[in-house]
């Protein structure tokens, strides 16, 4: 069902997260800590889908991953060297790691044609002279609109969004970052706002980027049956933290803690999970809860499994360690499960 893994070069740029902690201020003084310790590493041709409800932190990691947010706490490093955020650093890493937002209605300009959008990239970094093969500004629009799957990229060049599709538009968002030449995709919630008969275009194109050019893509979602299709790995994140993660396969077929459970559970192609239906919303991030910041919520504990297994108490006061990066083994932050699999 899901993507084939394959191993990622080694040898190539990784864009990694490490320890990284980020917090706002709210309006009232208060800190809020929206993520609390990460470590994740995405590499060229390899897709990592972070996945969680909203307000779990999965956005603010990807725009802090891209010098968007800068963490308190930790590093954020590109190919082994850690974020330079000066105006310089950050243009260069944002050529090689291009960002892909959910709506391409607000974030394309209504008043630019679709050859200026994805012009617009190639005009700021100097691109088109800088071309290997001498392409002219035109050729470069057209190569990235027709490796978007927008043929001919040519009947495009005068169209503004509004005359477009749902996934048309997005489709030149994609453009407008491949005629960059990114290592790197960031797509936050590439496909939420598309019909679904659009939605398997949209991924199986991410799928052909990878094949064809070696990109690297982090895709933020919800959706545990979008990642089921199309990652290599998954990292499952709650209030911050990363709080399961491995390899696809083996996190959707044994997933191991009760928030990843659950968000299976609701996936329509399994249809024979029973839902489980979380009690609350996720807390609010000035308040993180003691032990595990899951359990107020967790159905482990309202049955009492977690009771059963000798770990209640640990649920509600022991802290859980961050978990490692590692692009191979399936870790998970859980008393419960860690009691389950004898320590």
């Amino acid at each position: 069902m899901s993507a084939p893994v394959e191993t990622p070069d080694t040898d190539r740029p990784a864009l990694e997260a490490d320890g990284v902690v980020v917090e706002f201020t709210t309006r009232s003084g208060a800190v809020a800590r929206a993520l609390d310790g990460v470590d994740v590493r995405v590499r060229p041709g390899e897709i990592l889908a972070l996945v969680g409800e909203s307000g779990s932190g999965k956005t603010t990691l990807a725009r802090t991953l891209i010098g968007l947010e800068r963490p308190v706490a930790g590093r954020v490093s590109w190919d082994g060297a850690g974020l330079d955020y000066s105006g310089r650093g950050l243009k260069e890493l944002r050529r090689r790691v291009q960002m892909v937002l959910q709506d391409a209605s607000s974030s394309l300009n209504p008043r630019h044609t679709v050859y200026d959008s994805v012009a617009e990239g190639l005009r700021l970094h100097g691109l088109v002279d800088a071309d290997p093969e001498g392409r002219t500004e035109a050729q470069l629009v057209a190569a990235a609109l027709s490796s978007a799957g927008l043929r001919p990229p040519e009947s495009l060049f005068l169209r503004y969004p509004h005359e477009l599709s749902g996934g048309q538009r997005q489709r030149v968002l994609i453009a407008g970052a491949l005629a960059l030449r990114p290592e790197l995709l960031i797509a936050d919630e590439p496909v939420s706002s598309l019909d679904a008969s659009i939605r398997g275009e949209i991924l199986a194109l991410l799928l052909a980027l990878r094949e064809e050019m070696g990109l690297g893509v982090l895709v933020v979602t919800h959706d545990l049956g979008l990642a089921w299709n199309i990652a290599d790995r998954i990292a499952v994140m709650y209030l911050g933290r990363v709080v399961e993660s491995g390899p696809t396969e083996e996190v959707l077929a044994n997933a191991r803690h009760p928030y990843t459970q659950a968000l299976l559970s609701v996936v329509p192609e399994i249809e024979q999970l029973e839902p489980v239906v979380l009690s609350g919303e996720i807390p609010d991030p000035t308040r993180i809860p003691g032990g595990c910041r899951f359990h107020p919520r967790c159905p482990a504990l309202s049955d009492g499994a977690a009771e059963a297994a000798g770990v209640a108490a640990a649920c509600v006061g022991s802290p859980l360690p961050v978990l490692p990066d590692d692009t191979a083994g399936h870790h998970v932050a859980c008393h419960l499960a860690t009691a389950r699999q004898g320590g």
